[in-house]
């Protein structure tokens, strides 16, 4: 999987909460004052350009669906941010995590019983 970057990224995430849809369908989901509907084409462009939607003529608009589920998404992205800062260690992950207290001592124990039980 390409990639993606930050606005391509927003837009996906709004793709994947809407479904099948068009460029106005997710413009609306952006906060005021939002993007330009031509900013937001291209970058829907490039979305379908590497893969991750799909696309169909209707009358005058193309309608947009998800290729790519967001769980296939987040493993990819997940993996690659392991990997480049954490030198592909999960455990190095979680110790960061633990030493700035962004995780707590119940959390961690939730986590080992989800290893313990998942096999």
């Amino acid at each position: 999987m390409e990639k993606l970057t930050h606005q391509e990224e927003e837009a996906m995430r709004y793709i994947w909460k809407i479904g099948m849809c068009c460029v106005k369908d997710i413009l609306k989901c952006y906060p005021e004052p939002g993007l330009p509907y031509t900013t937001l084409a291209s970058i829907v462009n490039n979305l379908k350009r590497k893969g991750y939607v799909t696309a169909r003529r209707f009358g005058n608009t193309y309608i947009f669906q998800p290729a790519v589920t967001q769980e296939e998404y987040a493993k990819t992205s997940v993996g690659t941010f392991v990997k480049n800062y954490f030198a592909d260690s999960y455990k190095d992950l979680v110790s960061f995590f633990a030493r700035e207290q962004k995780i707590s001592k119940e959390e961690l124990e939730e986590i080992l019983n989800l290893i313990e039980n998942k096999g």
